[in-house]
Order: C-alpha cells, then sequence, then structure tokens
C-alpha cells in the first residue's frame, strides 16, 4: 500500500513536492488555503492576512534558464527575467503538464501537524484542516511536505522608533505595498535596503519626483543601516547576470584564491560602474559576506537625485524623521518599512520551527528555487562551510552558496553530475556543464528521476535566452568587398612586409658599398 504524504501549500515549492512524491510512488494530498496555485507569485490587489503579498510591478531576479524546474524549461518566448504573472503561468504550465492539480484540496487551511501518539513505531502524523465552511476535519499521513512559504508574517519595527504615535503621515509594511499611486507627489521614506527596499524606492521616486512650480521636488529617501553592494540583472553583452557568473568553474576559481583577493576584484569591478561610496551605498560588509542588492535602476535615480540616501532611522520629530547622523527630513508623508518577515509556521508544535524568525527575509530569488524545491531541514543538511559565508545565523539557514548547496543535497541522492565522465563521452555536454552556467537539467542527466531531455536542454539553453530578443528582423549585413576579403588583406600585408624587408636588404646593402667605396 502507498504511504501517504501530506503537502502544505500549492505554490513551487508544493507542486515540486506533488510531483516527486508521485514519481516515487507516493499518494500526495496537498492542502491550498486559497482557490488557486502559486503561493508569492499569485498577485493579488488587496492583501490578505496570512498569506504572502507581492507588489504589481515585481520582477524576479533569477533568469528564467536558472530559475526552471530541472525537467521543464520554460518557453523559449518567454523573457528572460518575468513579471510575476508569468512566472505563475509557468506555473499552471508546470501543473498541467505533469497533472497535479487533481491532488490538491483547494480553500482548505491547515490548522495543526502533530505526531501521532504510536509516532515511535508508526511515524505517523495527525494533520487537522478547515474547510471553508469552518468544518474541521483529521487524517493520518505517513509524511508530512510543509510548503506554505515564510513571507506572509511582516516584521514592522514601528515601536521601537520614539515619536512614532504623533506621527501625521502613514506608515506601513511592504507586504502591504501594491504600487505607487497612493504616493503621488508625496515626500516618502522607504526603509530598509533589501531588494523590496530597493524596488519600491525606485519605483515610488518616480510617482513623487515633481509636484507644481519649476522648483518644487518631492524628493524619496532610502534609509539603511549597513548599505548594499548593487548588482544589475544584465552583465556583458546584455546577458543575464546569474547565466554568465554561476557556473562550476567560476566555484573552483574563487575557491582556489584567497577570499579577501575575490572580494576586492569583485567590488573594484562594480565600483567601476559607479562608486558605491560616493553614491552613499557603501556597505559595512564584504561583498561575499551577505546577499547583494539585485537593482537595474537604483544607481540611476541616484544619480538623477531621485532617490536621496540616508543613514538608519533614529525616530520621529512631529512630521519630521530624524536619523542617526543628527540630519531631520521635514513634512514626511509616509514611510514604509521593508524589514523583512518572520518565518513562523503557527500549525506546527514549537519542537518541530527551526527558528524563531528571519527577520532577513526580502521578496527575492538569490538562487534558483524552482530546482530545488522540497521541502529539507536545512539545519540538518547544511554542512558547517557553506553556513560560514554569512555573518547572521539566520540568514546562513536561508541564504546558501547555489552551486554547492545544490551539490550537497544532489550527492546525498545520487544526481550528482559526473563531469569527468561527461568530457570523456560527451565532450559537448560537459564543456557545457564545466564552463557554462550551472542550470537545473544538469542534475537530471544521471541517477533517480533522471530525464531523457536534460542533454538537449543543456545543449539549447543559450538558444532560449537569445530567443526573446528577436522580435524584429535584423538587416542583412553587407557583403564584404573583394578589395576587404580577408585573405587579399593578409596576402597585401605579407607583401609589404617582405617589400620592406628585402628594399631593407638593399639599403644596407648599398650603404655597406659606400662605406666600402
Amino acid at each position: 500500500m502507498s504511504q501517504r504524504v501530506a503537502v502544505i501549500g500549492a505554490g513551487p515549492s508544493g507542486l515540486t513536492s506533488i510531483k516527486s512524491c508521485l514519481d516515487e510512488g507516493l499518494k500526495p494530498t496537498c492542502f491550498e488555503s486559497s482557490d488557486d496555485i502559486g503561493g508569492l507569485w499569485r498577485f493579488k490587489e488587496t492583501p490578505e492576512p496570512g498569506r504572502s503579498s507581492i507588489y504589481r510591478s515585481l520582477v524576479v531576479n533569477t533568469s528564467k534558464e536558472m530559475m526552471c524546474f530541472s525537467d521543464f524549461p520554460m518557453p523559449a518566448d518567454y523573457p528572460n527575467y518575468m513579471l510575476h504573472s508569468q512566472l505563475l503561468q509557468y506555473l499552471r504550465l508546470y501543473a498541467q503538464h505533469f497533472d497535479l492539480l487533481r491532488h490538491i484540496t483547494f480553500q482548505t487551511s491547515v490548522l495543526t501537524v502533530r505526531q501521532r501518539p504510536d509516532f515511535s513505531h508508526s511515524g505517523q502524523w495527525e494533520v487537522v484542516t478547515e474547510n471553508r465552511e469552518g468544518q474541521e476535519q483529521r487524517h493520518i499521513f505517513d509524511g508530512v511536505l510543509v510548503c506554505s512559504g515564510h513571507y506572509t508574517q511582516p516584521v514592522s519595527p514601528l515601536d521601537q522608533f520614539p515619536g512614532h504615535e504623533s506621527f501625521p503621515g502613514r506608515c506601513l509594511h511592504s507586504w502591504e505595498y501594491k504600487d505607487a499611486d497612493a504616493f503621488r507627489g508625496k515626500r516618502v521614506v522607504v526603509v530598509g535596503i533589501g531588494n523590496s527596499g530597493g524596488d519600491i524606492a525606485v519605483e515610488i521616486s518616480r510617482a513623487a519626483e515633481k509636484v507644481g512650480g519649476s522648483h518644487t521636488v518631492k524628493r524619496t529617501f532610502l534609509s539603511t543601516r549597513k548599505g548594499a553592494w548593487v548588482l544589475s540583472r544584465m552583465s556583458s553583452s546584455g546577458l543575464p547576470l546569474d547565466m554568465t557568473a554561476i557556473s562550476r568553474l567560476t566555484v573552483l576559481l574563487t575557491s582556489l584564491l584567497p577570499r579577501a583577493l575575490v572580494n576586492w576584484a569583485a567590488e573594484r569591478t562594480l565600483n567601476h560602474r559607479y562608486d558605491h561610496r560616493l553614491y552613499g551605498l557603501q556597505p559595512t560588509h564584504r561583498l561575499l559576506e551577505q546577499k547583494p542588492l539585485i537593482n537595474d535602476d537604483l544607481p540611476g535615480r541616484i544619480l538623477q537625485g531621485a532617490v536621496v540616501l540616508k543613514p538608519d532611522l533614529r525616530g520621529f520629530q512631529g512630521s519630521g524623521l530624524l536619523f542617526q547622523d543628527g540630519t531631520t527630513e521635514e513634512d514626511i508623508d509616509a514611510v514604509v518599512f521593508c524589514t523583512g518577515y518572520n518565518g513562523t509556521f503557527s500549525f506546527l508544535p514549537p519542537s518541530l520551527c527551526c527558528s524563531k524568525g528571519n527577520e532577513g527575509l526580502e521578496v527575492t530569488n538569490n538562487f534558483s528555487l524552482l530546482p530545488i524545491s522540497l521541502s529539507f531541514s536545512l539545519s540538518s543538511i547544511l554542512s558547517p562551510s557553506l553556513c560560514l559565508s554569512y555573518l547572521c545565523p539566520r540568514q546562513a539557514a536561508l541564504h546558501v552558496d547555489y552551486i554547492p548547496y545544490l551539490d550537497s543535497l544532489a550527492e546525498q541522492v545520487g544526481v550528482r553530475p559526473n563531469i569527468l565522465g561527461l568530457l570523456l563521452r560527451e565532450p559537448g555536454v560537459g564543456l557545457r556543464v564545466l564552463l557554462g552556467p550551472c542550470t537545473p537539467y544538469q542534475y537530471r542527466l544521471r541517477g533517480p528521476g533522471k530525464w531523457d531531455g536534460a542533454r538537449q536542454a543543456i545543449l539549447t539553453q543559450w538558444e532560449r535566452v537569445a530567443q526573446p530578443f528577436r522580435t524584429r528582423l535584423e538587416p542583412e549585413p553587407p557583403r564584404p568587398s573583394v578589395l576587404l576579403s580577408p585573405w587579399l588583406i593578409t596576402l597585401s600585408a605579407g607583401a609589404v612586409m617582405l617589400a620592406v624587408v628585402l628594399s631593407q636588404c638593399k639599403l644596407n646593402s648599398g650603404l655597406q658599398d659606400l662605406l666600402q667605396d
């Protein structure tokens, strides 16, 4: 008899967990509290308590080839960095392709998950659910996968700032933010320089840019305690940054070089584009010690004066805000706190919760979540070497080094790519795995869950990157003139050099004759 598994949540992790259970011959039942799939990536006009919430303009920070499911490439015509609605559509395609929807019970919330009294012998769990009519039901499962996400309980530090009670403006968390319409013509302070803070500050600055006469400017202020290293989604030649930067060769080189040298070289490259210290962005940490800020527009808005960097917020003074350096900004209309979330699971007993909260969480994808969306206990599988990169232990629990982390999981499952074997048998694929981007398909080449399409997906990954750019017919390049033929140019250059040498020889001979005479 197949073992029964409860899957809590029908977002990306929930969907791939259902499929994984089916692949292993298990019987999954997914409980989703809303009426649709998608989790975080399902935009709602009005935020709903206890659920994730994103803003209208949110674009993913991971390119499509790096974040797709390992056995289901995204459509070639999808843009490399997608709006949330396009990612949601991809999740629908995935669910339909693998026939996952029939295993999901919608509008059903999980109230409690508890071990049964005989758990030491049976290993079974009791799950209590509530449907939309308020009726409770008890279920018995052999396993439980928690895939409900951790962007549901916003952390608002408002009580930490004296004078907030008398502030006449509006204070809100980024969880409530949808678009900049409500901030048009306002003076706004955004607190927190994570990915959400950077996006929201840029967007509000465009709405609040200019009001009234030609000399009236409504600035947007971005308050940060530690600063941030800012990366663009675009790399050299306009290619996606993660496709050019995240490779096994890069990991090998950075592991061989001193960490201080790698930090210095990378920071120097970033500062060549814009000086982080000059722009007020210079952080207190080195680049590889914490996750960077992914934002294409923030430096430009700072350059234009539309966004003004400020230090950490100290308190409120009427309609003004006081900052750590003693400066104040008066007539502030609103404060948006982009201060993260508490990673809590109210239905779990305290003994099963790994931590009390993760204040640093942001709506972001530092590495590809979709190919590894399985519910592991991170504290039990992370090796110490993976945690040392991060100064904050809570961040280390959720932000890990992409390739080493995936390889550590793949080694346990038996799907880590055999690069030497690939180089010997299929050098074309092997070289792409070693030198090219570490796309998810690499983990479907061998072992359990092997996918026959993985090799072809690796060979064609750059074609899918290029496809969305092909939106107009390119003019035919002009045919080179016969006079400009490379062979003719080479032969002509050789003839000229030979003539120069012969002339030099004749000149030397003539000089010698002259001297002898």
